[in-house]
């Protein structure tokens, strides 16, 4: 029985792959800002709709870039419900995380609790799109003026998405982007910064290549660069992504269909579109979570409990700050597999799992 995983990386036509390949062989250019990174840069400001972007090795490093590029110090502002990195790259960087908990349907990060935690060290909001669904940016917007504070958005999961009619990554100081093997577009390993400033995005490509200019050290940076293999197959991929998207919502859809009236789903932004990118549920209670999960095991099924735990229960954090509402839906949400030919007949063999 094939093994069903809550994910399986998309891969393009190898022959057309291999035509990318061939153009590297042929320049002999590998790394450091070549012919197909930059070319890959472009064609994603024009499909994204932004106007300046910077390719870097992973979705981890542009956080802590984008800290670096605006000179964050002290406190920052964040969600509790999100994957590791968001809360790890910030203690990396020797920031604190100050937790706001989160919106009990849409899972985002609760723009009426965030003023309150707003003290004279806090510098920087770091709100999470969770699953590609976009937070309330104009209200956190207005926050971020009101007290002058930068905003970054983690929005690994919001590729294509659109807020008000406009590219989600158009809010915010700097958005930053995982183009991890795992996400809707990927570039095996990589991820991206945007930015409207383009200085923000001039500063960070020197950051990212060792604080270099023109071969001289002119301020503290490290390697962050993609390489040519990687640029190569992000330029395959987007070519198909008007396909994956069109597949994934069906498998998205057909799961709504059948399961919207057994369990509570997240609910998208009226103000965006669904990139179909996740479909997690929720469970009655965490017991109830770990029965589906020992029942879709056995059937060899393995669905992942994401986000978990909720972040603000981290051991290695200084201070545990009490974010009830992420911390129970950390507990009792599941994401079911998704992905590009998932057939509706294994779709059949989890919700049939679900139900039990």
């Amino acid at each position: 029985m094939d093994r069903i995983n809550v994910n399986k990386p998309y891969l393009p036509d190898m022959d057309r792959y291999k035509k990318y390949l061939d153009r590297i062989w042929k320049n002999h250019h590998l790394t450091n800002f070549g012919p197909l990174s930059i070319e890959l840069e472009e064609k994603l400001c024009e499909y994204l709709g932004v106007d300046n972007l910077l390719l870097v090795s992973n979705g981890t490093l542009a956080l802590q870039i984008a800290y670096k590029v605006l000179d964050i110090k002290g406190e920052v502002i964040t969600t509790p419900f999100s994957f590791a990195a968001t809360t790890n790259t910030l203690l990396w960087e020797g920031l604190k995380p100050i937790f706001c908990d989160i919106d009990s349907e849409t899972f985002c990060i609760d723009e009426q609790k965030i003023e309150p935690l707003i003290t004279s060290a806090t510098e920087a909001i770091l709100p999470v799109h969770v699953f590609g669904n976009p937070c309330e940016a104009e209200s956190i917007d207005k926050i971020s003026k009101k007290h002058n504070l930068k905003i970054i958005y983690d929005a690994a999961h919001a590729f294509g998405v659109k807020y008000k009619n406009k590219s989600v990554f158009n809010y915010g100081d700097i958005s930053t982007l995982s183009f991890h093997a795992t996400k809707l577009f990927h570039c095996i390993e990589g991820g991206a910064l945007i930015a409207k400033d383009k200085e923000l995005i001039a500063k960070a490509k020197k950051i990212i290549n060792f604080g270099l200019s023109n071969s001289f050290p002119e301020l503290l940076g490290i390697n962050a660069k993609n390489s040519e293999f990687h640029a190569a197959m992000g330029l395959c991929i987007l070519e198909d992504m008007d396909i994956i998207f069109q597949e994934r919502q069906k498998i998205w859809e057909y799961y709504y269909k059948e399961l919207k009236d057994f369990f509570c789903v997240q609910k998208i932004s009226k103000y965006a579109n669904n990139n179909f990118h996740y479909f997690p549920i929720l469970l009655e209670n965490e017991e109830k979570l770990l029965n589906v999960l020992k029942t879709l095991e056995a059937k060899n099924i393995f669905p992942r409990r994401y986000f978990y735990p909720a972040l603000n229960t981290l051991r290695f954090n200084l201070v545990h700050q009490d974010c009830p509402i992420a911390e129970d839906i950390s507990n009792r949400i599941l994401c079911l597999p998704i992905y590009m030919g998932l057939s509706q007949k294994d779709q059949d063999k989890i919700i049939e799992g679900l139900k039990f």
